[in-house]
């Protein structure tokens, strides 16, 4: 029966010997210390990402929903393209291929190009809840808020959007959560972020089950707290009579 080394996580990275406390000093550094890191690196890809999908996202998601032919097919045209072409290849295109047809490209860092990446991915994802939220309510909401005067851009801000956010915050709470996961693809371009720790760290300690086995739980409590966290703010921001509301 194989035996589990939870104590390589107190090893230095460059002489493998054990740290008082588990955190290196001097400039060495402890497994712990890296896994740590990556987990920054990781939720800070995520989180960028996440505004970059929700702006864009949500404003697809509108320009479909207005009455103007052209913006409509503006964002159709946003929302097939990159929900039809895997993450994978995207991140592939976005460090390899734009940067050589796009020069100013070349000057951004790939954790930028990964983010822009992941958030375009998933706004067009995002775009389609927004979409499904402004169409699930009654059309008379918005005849009413242009009778009253309001021009169409001011009917969207103050009658419409609050509602269909209010509708479509599981759905975003989903997003949220697969963008922390799908930030596990950054590997690909040198990202040093929780999966690139897991597979560099197992094949340095010879401990990869360890090291696998602490990445899928710092991948649980992170997507776990944002489950949670969204599932407040949808409890504080519910409007009495919408469907769930208790």
């Amino acid at each position: 029966m194989a035996t589990w080394d939870w104590q390589v996580f107190c090893k230095e990275t460059t002489t493998g010997e054990a740290a008082q406390g588990c955190f290196g000093r001097g400039g060495d550094i402890t497994y712990l210390d890296w896994i740590l890191s990556a987990w920054g690196w990781t939720m800070s890809v995520a989180a960028l990402a996440l505004v970059v999908a929700l702006v864009v996202g949500s404003l697809m998601g509108i320009l479909r929903t207005v009455p103007d032919r052209r913006l409509v097919a503006l964002g159709n045209a946003w929302t097939e393209l990159f929900r039809n072409i895997p993450l994978l290849v995207q991140i592939f295109l976005w460090y390899h291929v734009l940067p050589s047809l796009i020069k100013p490209l070349q000057a951004f860092p790939s954790f930028i190009l990964v983010v822009f990446a992941l958030g375009f991915f998933t706004s067009a994802r995002i775009s389609e809840q927004v979409k499904a939220g402004i169409q699930a309510l009654p059309r008379g909401q918005r005849y009413a808020g242009l009778a009253v005067g309001l021009t169409l851009p001011q009917t969207y801000r103050y009658v419409l959007l609050p509602m269909a956010f209010r509708i479509v915050i599981p759905p975003l709470t989903s997003e949220s959560m697969n963008i922390v996961k799908n930030s596990s693809v950054a590997f690909a371009v040198s990202i040093a972020e929780l999966t690139m720790f897991a597979m560099q760290a197992g094949e340095e300690t010879s401990r990869p089950v360890e090291m696998y086995l602490a990445v899928t739980a710092l991948y649980f409590v992170s997507a776990f707290s944002i489950n949670r966290l969204a599932l407040f703010i949808e409890n504080r921001v519910r409007v009495p009579g919408m469907i769930g509301s208790k």
